[in-house]
């Protein structure tokens, strides 16, 4: 009788009554829903671009662009390819970038701490900057440095003269170009052998702190090996390294490395904006921190300087990494914004021109997003192996 009974219960534990089937068919119900959703509209968009002639395919990532690009960190010409086009832009995009971040994080910071001081003057001026920079627009802010700060320069024969053989004009920052000889290559080994020193040091340094709390000079002792191996293997090899230093000839400048203002436009606007909300955030963290902590470290002795960099910042970073992750999203997402002032980033190059020579909408903006994508989620990544790395362990 039992084994006559076991497939009726198996059967009404496979009813909709029950509450776990039911939860399943309804997954089940509406993933099916959304796939059928998308493929009738990946059908319905493929028969319109058919009907208009609209190319379908991705032949023309290897054809020839035909067009010129001004401010290329890679090879690259009007023979290049669509693909060649394609790179250029996505270096270009982190290049500016990567750059803003580390100028909007160091200004950020020190904003933040500013408006913390006990110097009234001081303290104003923080929070001017930061009340006024984060309510204007970014793109009236980029504009502005483009139109009102680079462009009212005077024109390259009346360039304003830099010690170093610098030039600025209204067509960029034209510095000395560096250029490698035999031997260099020895001076980048010593270059990274002091980085990696100065990291074993660091974490020497951490496992003698944890042991026995002396605090070791990690700073004086990187800033020695950094500055410190390269120069003694630069003296060794001789002159491994020399200046091209550039010289007016006609109407522009030849030699020389060119920064473009459209470039400096970006970085300043991009640094300056994102640094306003780093910023505030750098602040409130520090405010978050127990007065308790303060009090205490002045008690045993340890100077204001010292107590900021040692007991505040340590603890206060648990609560400005997950907002800071958000900010340099924000910014390489914002770097698109460089349209507007002409500087070639993903979107210009490959969004802009390639979209109107090619007419392939669909592929290049499918590409563009999830260039966009993949580096926001590397971002994500680093920021969020970085926060478990910072966070406090406790006991």
């Amino acid at each position: 009788m039992s084994d006559l009974s076991l497939p009726a219960r198996s059967r009404r534990s496979l009813s909709l009554h029950d509450k776990k089937v039911r939860g399943i068919f309804y997954q089940v119900l509406l993933a099916g829903s959304l796939l059928a959703l998308a493929l009738g509209i990946g059908i319905q968009t493929a028969s319109n671009m058919r009907a208009r002639g609209i190319p379908l395919s991705f032949d023309f990532w290897n054809e020839s662009a035909g067009f010129d690009i001004n401010q290329t960190l890679i090879p690259y010409d009007t023979l290049s390819t669509y693909g060649q086009a394609f790179w250029v832009g996505v270096v270009n995009t982190l290049y500016v970038s990567f750059l803003a971040i580390l100028l909007a994080t160091l200004l950020g910071f020190v904003v933040g701490i500013a408006r913390l001081s006990q110097n009234w003057v001081v303290s104003k001026v923080a929070t001017s900057y930061v009340e006024v920079v984060r309510n204007v627009p970014l793109l009236l802010q980029l504009l502005f440095w483009y139109n009102a700060v680079l462009k009212p320069l005077p024109p390259p024969k009346s360039s304003i003269a830099i010690p170093g053989g610098i030039y600025l004009n209204n067509r960029g920052l034209i510095i000395p170009e560096i250029q490698l000889h035999p031997g260099a290559g020895l001076v980048g080994l010593a270059f990274a052998a002091a980085v990696f020193c100065s990291i074993a040091f660091w974490f020497y340094a951490k496992r003698v702190q944890r042991g026995t709390g002396k605090q070791l000079p990690v700073f004086l002792v990187s800033l020695a090996a950094l500055a410190g191996f390269p120069l003694v293997m630069f003296l060794a090899a001789g002159e491994p390294v020399s200046f091209i230093t550039p010289h007016l000839r006609g109407f522009n400048f030849q030699g020389g490395h060119q920064l473009y203002p459209e470039f400096a436009a970006l970085l300043i606007g991009l640094s300056v904006y994102t640094g306003s909300y780093i910023a505030e955030i750098v602040r409130s963290g520090i405010q978050a921190v127990p007065k308790g902590q303060t009090e205490a470290a002045y008690a045993l002795g340890l100077s204001p300087g010292k107590t900021l960099r040692l007991v505040i910042v340590p603890q206060a970073l648990r609560i400005i990494i997950p907002p800071l992750t958000s900010q340099y999203l924000n910014l390489t997402k914002n770097s698109s914004l460089a349209v507007f002032i002409g500087y070639p980033d993903l979107v210009q190059i490959f969004a802009g021109t390639v979209l109107n020579q090619t007419g392939a909408a669909v592929q290049v903006m499918a590409i563009t997003l999830s260039v966009y994508l993949a580096i926001s989620i590397v971002t994500s990544m680093a920021m969020n192996a970085f926060n478990q790395h910072s966070a406090i362990v406790e006991r």
